[in-house]
């Protein structure tokens, strides 16, 4: 799941070299966090969230296979 955020967010920024993504691994749960240039920030959410929204619900429907939950956050 890592891998596929960053995937997805590095093809969204000007700036890919500093799109960072840490797992947070609690039981079940995976929380991922998403840190980009300050700049990019706007990029990687989207008007009204639409593209952060995007990027959950797809990450979703990928760790559905592994029954896991997974969570994304942007920082």
């Amino acid at each position: 799941m890592k891998e596929l955020v960053e995937v997805v967010a590095k093809a969204l920024v000007d700036y890919p070299d500093e799109v960072v993504v840490t797992e947070k691994t609690e039981g079940r749960n995976i929380v991922l966090e998403l840190h980009v240039a300050a700049s990019d920030m706007g990029k990687v959410i989207g008007k009204q969230g639409r593209i952060a929204k995007a990027i959950r619900t797809v990450v979703k429907a990928a760790s559905s296979k592994d029954n896991t939950r997974v969570d994304v956050e942007i920082v």
